[in-house]
């Protein structure tokens, strides 16, 4: 029996997650459901506000955007890149 690193632990989990994102988002439901989202967390929009307490709602929403788009959107390598603590590096 292997045992695994904690940090190779985290890789898989990380990419067991991503995989449950891909799978829930896919078809012409979780379209429907992406663009509702989008929209409602400001994917395309500032969220700058006036108020601050409203900015912080905005700011909120858009957070959750950014994680749904990035366990979509990108590769294995750079969501582990993003959560590893290296995601201010060069991820090519």
């Amino acid at each position: 029996m292997q045992v695994l690193s904690w940090w190779e632990r985290a890789r898989r989990l990380l990419f067991a997650r991503q995989y449950a994102y891909r799978s829930t988002f896919k078809g012409p439901l979780a379209d429907i459901v992406l663009r509702d989202l989008a929209k409602f967390c400001m994917a395309n929009a500032s969220t700058f506000h006036d108020n601050e307490r409203v900015q912080s709602k905005l700011d909120g929403r858009r957070e959750v955007w950014l994680r749904v788009a990035a366990h979509l959107n990108m590769s294995p390598e750079e969501l582990w890149q993003l959560y590893d603590g290296r995601g201010d590096e060069d991820v090519s």
